[in-house]
């Protein structure tokens, strides 16, 4: 008997509006055109149409896999209570991925991209304008699906104490150091010396 040769498939997870969905493609080209659009560091991840366009929902996906919403406590004798708050969001990725990082720099129109460490390079958000009026925003419309989104909100809180100066009184300084500690995962009775030799 004439053997029927098989047919291939290849199946397609993709997220769209909040939801996984799942794509199927028959015939000997399948996944060659999705494999050329792919991370092949990390097949999860799917990068943007060639035109360079970065939807919400793509920006969304790709910050709740590869962002990190972080509070930097730096100590710095020429500031008030003698600690400088950074917040700041960082995406860091590979080298090969830098023109990601450009594309979404011109998205969201704010940050900067710069090396991180080794092959490493980052685009960082830590202009406390850019945080209030285009990152924390964005990310209240188009909420994170994962437990980031968690991490989100302790560090909107952050910024918006500082929106009016909050961080130089003692009662916003030490909220502030207290969400850090939640966030980062510091060791909170680190957090409370600093507070209790705070003058």
């Amino acid at each position: 008997m004439r053997e029927t040769p098989q047919k291939m498939f290849d199946t397609r997870l993709f997220f769209a509006n909040g939801t996984v969905k799942i794509q199927h493609t028959r015939g000997q080209s399948a996944g060659k055109a999705y494999m050329k659009n792919m991370n092949p560091q990390r097949l999860q991840v799917e990068y943007p149409n060639s035109n360079g366009n970065l939807s919400p929902d793509w920006i969304v996906g790709f910050i709740d896999g590869e962002g990190c919403f972080h509070i930097g406590i730096s100590k710095n004798e020429g500031v008030r209570f003698g600690y400088q708050i950074l917040p700041e969001l960082t995406v860091v990725q590979h080298k090969r991925d830098i023109k990601l990082l450009y594309q979404i720099r011109t998205v969201m129109k704010c940050g900067v991209v710069r090396k991180n460490h080794g092959d490493r390079y980052c685009w960082r958000v830590r202009n406390l304008e850019n945080l209030l009026k285009i990152i924390i925003p964005f990310f209240e419309k188009h909420p994170l699906k994962s437990q980031k989104n968690i991490e989100f909100r302790k560090f909107a809180k952050a910024v918006r104490i500082m929106e009016n100066g909050g961080h130089l009184m003692q009662e916003g300084f030490q909220k502030i150091l207290k969400i850090a500690s939640e966030m980062n995962r510091q060791n909170p009775r680190d957090i409370r010396i600093k507070i209790e030799s705070t003058p």
